[in-house]
């Protein structure tokens, strides 16, 4: 096995743990919401889980970017050089604002924000 062929696997794997970790704070939206009545807390407690699940899919995503530049590499044969997930972010890392922005572009998605206005909702008028 190719030390690319390693970082595929291992990016691969935490690409999927992000994934669940993201259904963990969905989870725990949900269990605000049935579980703390007054939305003075449930409003902030939600939008901090909202925001925290942008943060994970922001890292994520920096593991799928990877993932793509490793796969045409494989598919070729080719010799591409392994391990360079971090070097590779860091010459790209957006700073100060470009960084929150790119949390808020994750929160954003509909994928990750789709149940959270819902959820709002329903703690604010219940």
């Amino acid at each position: 096995m190719s030390a690319l062929h390693d970082e595929w696997l291992a990016l691969q794997g935490q690409h999927e743990r992000y994934e669940a970790l993201a259904l963990g704070v969905k989870l725990a939206a949900f269990a605000v919401v049935i579980f703390v009545s007054d939305p003075r807390v449930t409003l902030p407690l939600l939008a901090l889980l909202w925001l925290q699940e942008g943060v994970l899919k922001t890292f994520q995503g920096r593991l799928g970017d990877r993932l793509l530049a490793i796969e045409p590499a494989l598919k070729a044969g080719a010799d591409a050089a392994a391990m360079q997930l971090h070097s590779d972010w860091a010459a790209r890392r957006p700073r100060g604002m470009g960084l929150v922005v790119q949390y808020l572009k994750s929160a954003l998605r509909p994928t990750v924000a789709l149940p959270y206005p819902l959820l709002m909702a329903v703690s604010y008028w219940s």
